[in-house]
């Protein structure tokens, strides 16, 4: 018996050992990183917008995409600055929930050279379009919307690419699509902060108040850019196939001017 018992625990000793062996190990690598002068946005769980850094890895060139300050571990960034830096990522095997998978901490700056950063430009009272003054090489064509949304008796929303299938007003979303080729020159350029349409001015045909609404991550939602007021004539006093035409000019983060997009709004 006991020369039986023996063969058989070294046995699951080799079980467990290959189980072990089995599970998934954390990538680690060192890589370079920029990290750009200007900051960006990012978006947090409930969608508020927070000021973030602008990073661009090695692997993933010509790509600038947002990280949390704080994020690269004895790493201390300051408005203004240009870095190139050498950095360990950690891609997690096993992340907790609700976090990043990815992981940075600093192991040497290799660049740090102070440019100089333009000050916020005063906020401007805008009462029409023409007192929108729009950015440096803008109007660019970066974003589209659906050019129409249908709206049935019984008020749900509907849209001609099905994006938006019978969402109710405060649900539905009018989705921004960026559109900008990969080819444009100036690809990186207008992906930048001072390129992001992080608000819209509304243009309404039923008023002549022009209103800032705030796009959040996707777009802004179809009740801050349609009053409840409007929203009820167009299910109440609209006949079927009739239609009004909105307007949004989307800007940036100091409200400069960056795109016009319009669309309809058909009674169904």
């Amino acid at each position: 018996m006991r020369n039986l018992i023996i063969p058989f625990l070294a046995m699951i000793g080799l079980l467990m050992t290959a189980c072990e062996n089995d599970e998934p190990l954390d990538n680690v690598q060192l890589i370079r990183m920029s990290v750009s002068n200007e900051t960006g946005i990012a978006y947090g769980f409930m969608g508020e917008p927070y000021e973030c850094m602008l990073v661009m890895t090695e692997d993933n060139p010509g790509v600038w995409k947002p990280l949390a300050f704080g994020a690269i571990e004895g790493f201390t960034y300051e408005k203004g600055h240009e870095y190139y830096l050498e950095v360990k990522r950690t891609i997690l095997a096993n992340p907790p929930q609700d976090a990043s998978s990815r992981q940075y901490s600093l192991v040497r700056i290799l660049e740090d050279r102070y440019t100089i950063v333009p000050e916020k430009p005063a906020d401007k009272e805008v009462n029409s379009e023409y007192d929108i003054e729009y950015y440096d090489m803008c109007p660019i064509e970066k974003y589209a919307v659906s050019s129409e949304y249908m709206v049935d008796d019984k008020g749900r929303i509907h849209t001609d690419d099905k994006q938006t299938a019978g969402m109710s007003y405060d649900m539905c979303r009018i989705y921004f699509e960026n559109i900008l080729d990969k080819a444009d020159p100036n690809f990186n350029k207008f992906n930048s902060v001072s390129y992001m349409a992080i608000y819209s001015y509304v243009i309404s045909p039923l008023s002549n108040d022009i209103r800032l609404v705030r796009n959040n991550s996707h777009g802004p939602m179809f009740d801050e850019v349609i009053p409840e007021e409007e929203f009820k004539y167009i299910c109440e006093t609209l006949k079927p196939e009739e239609e009004l035409k909105y307007a949004l000019v989307l800007v940036n983060i100091h409200k400069q001017g960056l795109q016009k997009l319009e669309f309809i709004v058909k009674k169904r």
